[in-house]
């Protein structure tokens, strides 16, 4: 399982960087490293992502602490078809319905998160990048809910965190290229990016389902420990 969750994790942030160069890239761009050195800038940018894994793994620790609970109480079947139904009403609702109603406490966070930003850009500590990393991390985000929603699904704690820091870690590479190639990404590249995204959530969310539904599919949906195969009726 151990070797599952960080696949996955990395699989799904590879993905998800899809959407992070139309959603975070411009806050990538705007990192204050002009005056640097390039080696500098290298190492800036590296402290940067640095900090969104760190902040990605708390979260992990903490949903997986949440899931671990759940699966001791014998929720967790029907926790993972649920956040794949969610997942589902979201994509219904954002993408094809075009509404995009959010949460008010999702508003005031991206506030809050926005202002603590700004704040940590204005300070002249060395870890200050890293420190911006780890707050950005904290912005409201469909794909990293996606991978909570993964997150919470798994049956120890260790898994969450290690799946979470392997998302995190998944989303470096195209981050590193956007902050090397600067602006030959074009808006009109990452508008066409970003069409990926909700697909990709509609593949994540079915095989959050087809996990609780206990098929007994190797990998996509396995017997979960104490349950028999099938212990969903599908009628």
């Amino acid at each position: 399982m151990i070797t599952e969750a960080i696949t996955g994790g990395l699989i799904l942030g590879a993905f998800s960087s899809l959407h992070c160069i139309g959603m975070c890239g411009p806050l990538a761009l705007a990192l204050p490293v002009q005056h640097l050195p390039l080696w500098q800038q290298r190492i800036a940018a590296l402290m940067y992502n640095a900090g969104r894994i760190i902040t990605y793994a708390l979260f992990g620790l903490l949903f997986g602490i949440a899931g671990r609970g759940l699966y001791m109480a014998g929720f967790q079947q029907w926790l993972s078809i649920i956040s794949g139904a969610v997942i589902l009403v979201f994509i219904i609702n954002y993408y094809l319905l075009k509404k995009a109603w959010q949460p008010k406490w999702t508003l005031k966070l991206h506030g809050a998160v926005q202002q603590l930003m700004i704040k940590t850009l204005r300070t002249d500590r060395k870890e200050a990048y890293l420190l911006l990393g780890m707050v950005n991390g904290l912005l409201p985000c469909g794909m990293v809910y996606v991978a909570l929603a993964a997150a919470l699904n798994f049956r120890e704690v260790q898994q969450s965190v290690l799946f979470m820091s392997a998302f995190g870690a998944g989303t470096i590479p195209l981050m590193l290229l956007l902050s090397i190639a600067g602006s030959s990404f074009s808006f009109t590249i990452r508008g066409r990016i970003k069409k990926v995204v909700p697909y990709l959530m509609t593949v994540m969310a079915v095989l959050l389902i087809l996990r609780g539904m206990n098929l007994g599919i190797p990998f996509i949906s396995p017997v979960m420990a104490g349950e028999p195969a099938a212990a969903i009726p599908c009628h």
